[in-house]
């Protein structure tokens, strides 16, 4: 069968090439349900014919929102796809009034949905979305229509849907518009990224030589619990079809570690983030063992933070590597249940140079890219899958068919069969980032012999009173080296000196205080007491002084709870939502420069 051209065309390639008995797994109260490339194909029939049989036109979309990644989001998405729908994903943490919005800008019929909480919260405004004629769950929800009256009527479909199926499918151009993503964005409301099925099969089908090579017939198991309604998730899916991979879906972000040591995964997706929280787990863990064992620890640590790619450590180096991982390493990797990883695919932000050096070095090789919804998403990407492709501090080298240049403040524009059609219902916005074919980024970033380095937002950059511009993205990814940091983001716009918000560890803090022979205060408290925001200042100071003087942090806020989805200062990818925060804490931020 040739190469997938329509993003349906993956399970049919999976199931002509290589089908396997477990495609895609998922929990489901304590036991698991689990299809074969066999029965998934069959299900998305059916979804389709039932999708027909109720009424769906070619060209009708239809929202997907789930709390969790699950098999039947897949169904539906290549289902719909497959009868010539459009699909709109939606974030599970979007507010009933981003739903109203998204519903009537994308005129969606039909949605499907996870639970009773999702169903309520649609429900809820379900009045106010004319175009909407059926709401679903996957879940056996009471006063709900279920998914399975979509393969229901899928089931005793007639000869009529069937020859409209074939017919549909057969129509399909890969140029065609395959689903609308509304992005959650920092500020204003989100734009609808109207993506191509070209746009997403070339994209997945290049970054295939990027991913770590394996031996052919060999059992390939990825875990999957980043949200598969953002397209960075959905496209490895994709991928993960194409190359063979059986599909473990994790229970929630918050179950990762568990997730982790049942499926034992040779790939997954992160967030710097959950790095972050891996990393400080493990160094609080590895350094509480005391003794001996404490400081063969810190050795070990110091030599993985001094890792470089291709052995440009030189001999002596990678001899004391070896003996790092074996001592250290290899067990930090068995209880994570990683003892078989082959790539961990970090995206979304951007990943401190520090975290690379010291996973990369303990063996758990992260492969950090760069890419925008707009662009399907991946433009470039760090791998190991050959020499001279990964370089830290970068965000690697363009994958193919795929040209970036400069703009003359240093924004990133990209040109490529990955670049989005446009966004929906708005050629104004659209014509604002597109200019002869280049998609202008709103990144900045420089070119070094071939890796692409990513400097700062252009929109989050900010200037000081005095004239000078401020990039706070390097600034805070230096400040979150502090153990005392869970969260920070840097402030200063037209302030006399930039300043940083702070959401301290508690973990470590409390680990601090019992050191220290003190009582560790509480979350709410931790902002009045002086001796631990000096503490955390000292470190604060420590990690800015190699920037430019009107670059350093002058002064910190502590604050008493941290940044959260929920509370609006995220979003769902977990990037910082600055206008929110700003407006929030805009009393303790005048206290600051008062």
């Amino acid at each position: 069968m040739d190469k997938p051209t329509r993003l349906f065309d993956f399970p049919r390639y999976q199931l002509a090439t290589g089908p396997l008995d477990v495609m895609m797994t998922m929990p489901n109260g304590g036991n698991r349900i689990t299809y074969s490339t066999a029965q998934f194909v069959e299900e998305m029939d059916l979804v389709s014919l039932g999708l027909i049989s109720m009424g769906m036109e070619a060209g009708d979309r239809v929202a997907l929102i789930s709390h969790n990644n699950r098999c039947e989001w897949n169904l539906m998405d290549h289902g719909t796809l497959q009868a010539g729908g459009i699909d709109v994903p939606i974030y599970p943490t979007m507010t009933p009034e981003d739903y109203v919005y998204i519903l009537n800008h994308s005129e969606s019929k039909f949605c499907f949905v996870s639970n009773q909480e999702l169903f309520d919260k649609v429900s809820s405004i379900q009045d106010q979305v004319p175009s909407l004629q059926g709401v679903f769950t996957f879940e056996k929800v009471d006063g709900a229509r279920n998914w399975q009256e979509v393969l229901a009527a899928g089931r005793s479909a007639d000869d009529a849907a069937k020859a409209t199926l074939a017919e549909r499918s057969k129509a399909v151009s890969p140029n065609e518009l395959a689903t609308i993503i509304y992005t959650s964005g920092t500020t204003g409301r989100p734009k609808g990224v109207m993506l191509s099925h070209q746009n997403i099969t070339q994209n997945t089908l290049i970054a295939i030589p990027r991913m770590p090579a394996r031996e052919p017939g060999a059992e390939y198991r990825v875990l999957s619990f980043l949200p598969c309604c953002h397209i960075f998730e959905r496209m490895l899916h994709y991928l993960y079809m194409s190359e063979g991979a059986m599909i473990h879906f994790g229970e929630s972000l918050e179950t990762v570690k568990e997730d982790l040591a049942a499926t034992r995964p040779h790939m997954f997706t992160a967030v710097p983030r959950l790095l972050e929280k891996f990393y400080d787990g493990i160094v609080a863990k590895g350094r509480a063992a005391g003794g001996i064992k404490a400081g063969i620890f810190n050795w070990a640590v110091n030599i993985a933070l001094a890792w470089e790619p291709d052995g440009q450590n030189g001999a002596f180096y990678e001899w004391k590597l070896g003996i790092a991982r074996k001592l250290v390493f290899d067990k930090v990797k068995a209880a994570l249940g990683l003892t078989e990883i082959m790539a961990v695919a970090s995206g979304s932000a951007a990943l401190a140079p520090r975290l690379a050096r010291f996973f990369n070095g303990a063996g758990i090789h992260v492969y950090e890219g760069y890419g925008l919804t707009e662009t399907s998403p991946v433009v470039s990407v760090n791998s190991l899958n050959g020499a001279g492709l990964l370089r830290i501090g970068t965000v690697g080298k363009l994958v193919d068919h795929t040209e970036v240049k400069f703009g003359s403040d240093g924004e990133i524009l990209v040109k490529g069969m990955q670049v989005m059609m446009g966004y929906y219902k708005d050629e104004e916005k659209t014509a604002e980032v597109i200019k002869d074919g280049w998609f202008h980024t709103g990144d900045i970033g420089v070119m070094e012999d071939g890796f692409l380095r990513i400097t700062d937002r252009k929109k989050e950059m900010f200037k000081t009173s005095g004239g000078k511009y401020v990039a706070p993205q390097l600034l805070e990814n230096a400040i979150k080296a502090s153990r005392f940091v869970e969260q920070v983001m840097v402030i200063g716009e037209s302030r006399k000196h930039p300043a940083a918000l702070v959401v301290p560890d508690m973990v470590y803090l409390e680990e601090w205080c019992k050191r220290h022979n003190r009582a560790c205060p509480a979350m709410a408290d931790v902002p009045h007491d002086e001796q631990i925001c000096a503490r955390i200042m000292k470190d604060v100071e420590g990690l800015v002084s190699s920037f430019a003087s009107w670059e350093r942090i002058k002064k910190i806020q502590v604050l008493p709870e941290p940044f959260t989805i929920d509370g609006g200062e995220l979003t769902p990818t977990l990037k910082l939502k600055r206008k929110p925060i700003l407006a929030k804490y805009g009393d303790l931020i005048e206290a600051i420069y008062a």
